[in-house]
């Protein structure tokens, strides 16, 4: 007989940055989410990630599914925090290859291969 109350802990823990983890492992949550959204199963993420558990994916799809526009809302602060991470390390350490660069270099190819 199953007991009239279930309570079940979702695998879904806050590390020191801030950012989720499914489980004991260092999987983000983002990545599960992700993933599932490209259409993989719960096992063929687990595959993926062999750190996660198969009932921890489940349960924290559920809790996906179950409060999606709250998570939808972490996962586009994590976006836009990843955004401006990569602008500011641009800024800092600007690429050695430009587009600009690339271009005249093919434009370079291309007039030799005419000549």
């Amino acid at each position: 007989m199953i007991p009239a109350s279930i309570t079940e802990q979702i695998p879904i823990r806050t590390d020191q940055h801030g950012r989720l983890r499914v489980g004991d492992s260092n999987v983000l949550l983002d990545l599960l989410i992700y993933a599932f959204r490209l259409g993989h199963t719960p096992e063929t993420i687990t595959e993926q990630y062999p750190s996660l558990s198969l009932d921890d994916v489940y349960l924290a799809l559920g809790y996906y599914l179950r409060h999606r526009e709250e998570v939808d809302a972490y996962l586009s602060q994590q976006e836009l925090e990843a955004e401006s991470a990569r602008q500011m390390d641009e800024a800092q350490h600007p690429p050695a290859l430009t587009r600009e660069i690339l271009l005249a270099r093919l434009a370079a190819k291309r007039i030799q291969s005419e000549g």
